[in-house]
């Protein structure tokens, strides 16, 4: 399984530091052999990972230059980091960034070799428009990806259900994730909505390879949490 923790912009660097504590003494204790990876903002990349991956939020898709606001290739070898998220929904659709924008970003980074989570997912106007629509929709977000890419994570986030409360039923999720798994043998995961009392049975679905967290995230204790619950799924 894989868990992923994306903080957003939540967290201090030293909140970021006390989390971390917790997280990566309860996978060292509990000999957790899944993969648990966090994306802490900006400010926290400081951290010195031990048995946690950190990743970025985004990063822009050049090694350093004249972009105001922005964070680079060179400012992340800085800190060892190898690990992206791309395409996440809150980028699409509050920042504006356009399918020709992160298939770029992709490129970059797939040439760079970083393990990229990149999210696909669609409106609740889209969803109530039928499964043929949907499916249209989800198919665009691929366009100018490479679906064989061999550090490629697929993460599906419905952006109705994100920060919401609300998510799919268990069949939906299952039949999405059939369809992602007929388009690429990379792992799926499932974000939008997840908490503890519902990541286990997310995680136990088919062709369900882990979980990206938002919200319910931000509790290492919540988090660690979800990772036994993870781990149990796998002792199985």
């Amino acid at each position: 399984m894989i868990l992923c923790a994306n903080f957003k912009a939540n967290k201090t660097r030293q909140e970021t530091r006390a989390y971390m504590a917790v997280v990566e003494s309860f996978v060292s204790a509990n000999d957790i052999n899944d993969t648990v990876i966090v994306f802490p903002p900006f400010t926290a990349l400081d951290h010195d990972p031990r048995n946690v991956l950190i990743g970025v939020q985004n990063a822009y898709p050049v090694k350093n230059g004249a972009f105001t606001g922005e964070i680079a290739l060179e400012q992340l070898e800085e800190f060892g980091i190898k690990t992206i998220l791309i395409g996440h929904s809150e980028r699409r659709h509050i920042i504006g960034e356009t399918q020709e924008q992160i298939a770029a970003k992709f490129r970059f980074f797939a040439e760079q070799g970083f393990v990229i989570i990149y999210c696909v997912g669609e409106p609740l106007e889209i969803r109530e428009a039928g499964h043929d629509v949907m499916m249209t929709y989800i198919n665009r977000q691929f366009e100018g990806i490479d679906l064989t890419y061999p550090d490629l994570i697929v993460a599906y986030e419905p952006v109705w259900a994100i920060g919401t409360g609300l998510t799919p039923s268990n069949g939906d999720i299952e039949s999405l994730h059939a369809e992602l798994r007929a388009k690429t043998s990379a792992p799926l995961l499932y974000g939008g909505s997840v908490k503890v009392e519902n990541a286990g049975e997310i995680m136990a679905l088919d062709n369900v390879d882990g979980v990206l967290v938002g919200s319910a995230s931000l509790s290492a204790n919540d988090f660690c949490d979800m990772i036994a619950q993870a781990a149990e799924i796998y002792q199985s």
